[in-house]
């Protein structure tokens, strides 16, 4: 059974204080289920984007435009040559900073790092470590998505990038890597202890 903080109730004896945790209501292993069930489908979102990009396993990466042919492991995996940045920086931006993200567009180090943020949040996500970490990492890099075509295509503002980092701060915030996830373990180590941002 875990508890929080808020689950606790203490009570003052004569020999000090004495905690008394309350049971875990229903409401509460629910929620914890499906935050931990949230948390691991956005990590598989990312670690997707990752392996199709690095690997052109034929989502995104490795169709032709033009007949829908899929080049499985080609040249336009990461592996291979490829750029993950070139197809949506270079044409499917828009808005006010299309300009911007165009010209980052094919960078080998704009390239590097997207394709290790993607792995590394994606991991984080889905054992459940760093959570802190992978939430404001996530959430900058969805930020930084959700700008890069304004507007949106079907809001004024708000489209799933922003809902996603919504829920990326929401999930470090319950410590959703406790359930399903290696969250506990992770934060008994004694250096992540020490450094509570790596929580």
């Amino acid at each position: 059974m875990t508890t929080t903080e808020r689950q606790k109730s203490y009570t003052i004896t004569a020999t000090g204080v004495t905690t008394v945790t309350a049971p875990e209501t229903t409401a509460h292993r629910w929620t914890r289920y499906i935050a931990a069930t949230i948390r691991l489908s956005l990590g598989w979102t990312f670690l997707w984007a990752f392996a199709d990009k690095a690997f052109a396993l034929g989502h995104d990466t490795g169709v032709d435009p033009k007949t829908g042919a899929v080049d499985y492991f080609g040249s336009a995996a990461w592996i291979h040559g490829g750029s993950p940045t070139q197809g949506f920086l270079g044409f499917a931006t828009k808005g006010p900073l299309a300009g911007f993200y165009q010209n980052l567009a094919g960078n080998p180090v704009v390239d590097w790092l997207f394709m290790l943020g993607l792995l590394g949040i994606g991991l984080a996500l889905i054992l459940g470590v760093g959570m802190r970490i992978a939430a404001v990492s996530g959430a900058a890099l969805l930020v930084l998505m959700w700008s890069a075509v304004l507007p949106p295509a079907n809001n004024l503002f708000m489209d799933e990038h922003l809902v996603y980092a919504l829920a990326l701060g929401l999930l470090a915030l319950i410590g959703a890597g406790k359930t399903f996830g290696l969250g506990k373990r992770w934060e008994r180590i004694p250096f992540v202890q020490q450094h509570g941002w790596l929580k």
